[in-house]
């Protein structure tokens, strides 16, 4: 087949590298070209930054709006910040040069809430150059948002939504675990809590706001709740560090959908070094009751270069403008060759 869908990547970091892995391993995606800003990685070849073996002929710049200028590009994948302002440079850098964007920042998968102003003007400033945005990943943009809403079809009732997730951290990326305060201890948690040095995981409010416009409910408020540490009771190996009893081996966060004074979505995000079983479970009560549950749940790094990688050929079929997951057709896997999903291509 013709015609390769031309990808350029944001953030090669280790979510970045490993969707652009995800990336090359798919028929009918090139990839074009490729931005960090980490010295170490500059005017290398991307073969060698993923360690392929061999080079590809792309070389990472940190020069984004030099690289855009010069190259031409069906979409790019921005795996860089988790706030919205923080990639807005890039996301209107792309959107102005005609290209379409999936990105993993968390407050992009439903930025209306917080930024209903910044939301609209992405909108309009997508449409007017005719590509498609959407913000996606595995959580949020699937596991706790997308997959709950999916299961409500078949309700004729719903009364309240639980969703929860529990991870065993010391399987994960390294800056992952540093970001849920591995190690720390509980007085050093606390404190760079406070000082927003540990943020936790993002995204639970906009997986509320989300669930919420999809079933038509408005909410009187979405409360957060801060981070709660959870302590090691005994030693603990990881890949990052050795959490010695009484330190942090990570944290749970919680969030609540507040609906005539009553929480209605209520979202459990559990994920530490020391969880002895691994699940995803949505549990709805309504007309009739669901409850769903995932035994092990769902890889994480994995998940997201999925969704990432499936929803391309979704986002190059759908009309212009600022989507979130709720708006799309259904995610689905992509077979070997991406090309063969696209209805038409944008001009």
């Amino acid at each position: 087949m013709e015609n390769e869908i031309k990808v350029v990547l944001f953030g090669l970091g280790p979510m970045g590298k490993m969707i652009a892995k995800g990336m090359l391993e798919k028929k009918g995606l090139t990839v074009v070209g490729a931005v960090d800003i980490l010295k170490d990685l500059v005017g290398k070849d991307l073969g060698e930054v993923l360690e392929l073996g061999k080079n590809i002929g792309v070389t990472v710049t940190d020069d984004a709006e030099g690289l855009i200028s010069r190259i031409k590009a069906d979409i790019a994948i921005i795996a860089t910040r988790s706030y919205l302002r923080e990639i807005y440079p890039q996301l209107t850098l792309c959107i102005k040069a005609g290209i379409n964007v999936i990105s993993t920042c968390e407050e992009l998968s439903y930025p209306y809430y917080k930024y209903p102003e910044l939301s609209a003007e992405i909108d309009a400033l997508a449409k007017r150059h005719g590509v498609t945005v959407l913000g996606t990943g595995i959580n949020p943009g699937y596991l706790m948002d997308t997959l709950p809403i999916v299961l409500t079809g078949a309700c004729k009732y719903v009364d309240s939504i639980r969703v929860t997730r529990i991870m065993d951290s010391s399987k994960r990326r390294i800056p992952y675990q540093k970001k849920i305060g591995t190690g720390l201890s509980p007085e050093e948690f606390r404190k760079m809590i406070d000082e927003k040095k540990i943020t936790g995981h993002v995204g639970l409010v906009e997986s509320i706001a989300m669930i919420a416009a999809a079933l038509g409910w408005k909410l009187d408020e979405i409360k957060e709740f801060p981070p709660e540490p959870v302590i090691a009771e005994k030693e603990i190996v990881t890949s990052y560090i050795t959490v010695k009893p009484g330190y942090v081996a990570g944290l749970k966060s919680f969030a609540h959908g507040i609906k005539d004074g009553k929480p209605v979505i209520i979202l459990e995000f559990i994920s530490h070094a020391a969880v002895k079983e691994e699940y995803d479970a949505v549990s709805i009560e309504g007309t009739p009751r669901i409850h769903e549950k995932i035994a092990g749940g769902v890889h994480g790094d994995l998940g997201t270069v999925a969704v990432v990688i499936n929803m391309i050929p979704k986002v190059l079929n759908s009309e212009p403008g600022l989507f979130t997951m709720k708006d799309m057709p259904l995610p689905s896997t992509v077979g070997e060759d991406v090309r063969v999903y696209l209805r038409w291509r944008k001009t």
